[in-house]
């Protein structure tokens, strides 16, 4: 039995109850009609059915009040960042990557409402270098992956965040003739465009970015994973933090604040 439907079905047993309770009054006579009996026996048998239910209605209820089991510790881990397309001072303190998916609704909570106080806050003042890597979650989003690709042809002609802006402003418009009119609208070069789209140019590198961050512990988008900048190797993070979803700004100047007050602590 669904839970979705347990109010229904509910108020279809309170209704059993009631009828129940309205025919016992007339029990005694029973044995003197039989038409009556049969009613009464078949009333006990619902009744029966619908202790049945009450009581797997109630041991579903009690699983959903349950708390789930807390996730493992994150363990500081290398994240690879190689040939992404970032924001900010290569150089920056620290490094922030994201796994997004383009159809996903959160990530797209996210481009609204933390990207930009997290870009004003600490990119644009040099603090934090913000990395983007494409996690599309192929089962239920079929054009995830066609638009992480798009975004990835567009940084061929260095608009990589002009159509990444383009493709969250509107999630719904992701056919091929979209995200080349995405393209156009950026003044791209259409035909480079549309011929790195269409051989697939990016395939394998979206692939990739899925596989590497499900290795890190991705399961759903957004994720992000934070760590310090490592001047001397450009491919890859330490990362000492993850944070799962869509938090709200907070969560992220709070973490970001910690480790570099650390990293100050240290020099």
């Amino acid at each position: 039995m669904k839970i979705g439907h347990k109010n229904e079905r509910i108020s279809l047993l309170v209704v059993g109850l009631l009828l129940l309770c309205a025919s016992a009054g007339t029990a005694q006579s029973a044995a003197d009609d039989p038409a009556l009996q049969k009613e009464i026996d078949a009333l006990k048998a619902g009744q029966q059915a619908i202790q049945k239910d009450l009581a797997e209605i109630k041991k579903l209820l009690q699983n959903q009040r349950r708390q789930p089991a807390k996730a493992a510790p994150f363990k500081p881990q290398d994240v690879s960042i190689k040939g992404a397309p970032f924001l900010g001072d290569a150089n920056a303190k620290l490094t922030l990557v994201e796994f997004t998916d383009y159809q996903c609704p959160f990530c797209k909570r996210h481009f609204n409402a933390v990207l930009p106080q997290i870009k004003k806050a600490y990119v644009e003042t040099g603090k934090v270098k913000y990395v983007m890597r494409q996690f599309p979650l192929f089962s239920i989003h079929p054009r995830a992956t066609k638009a992480s690709e798009a975004a990835l042809c567009a940084g061929d002609q260095g608009k990589y965040w002009e159509v990444h802006d383009r493709i969250f402003v509107d999630q719904r418009k992701l056919s091929d003739e979209d995200l080349q009119a995405h393209a156009e609208a950026e003044s791209l070069d259409g035909t480079q465009f549309k011929d790195c789209l269409s051989s697939g140019n990016y395939t394998a590198q979206v692939k990739l970015d899925a596989a590497e961050g499900a290795k890190a512990g991705v399961r759903g988008t957004p994720s992000f994973f934070l760590g310090l900048t490592d001047p001397s190797n450009s491919d890859k993070i330490r990362a000492t933090q993850y944070i799962r979803g869509a938090q709200a700004f907070p969560s992220f100047k709070s973490a970001i604040d910690k480790m570099l007050s650390a990293d100050k602590g240290s020099d």
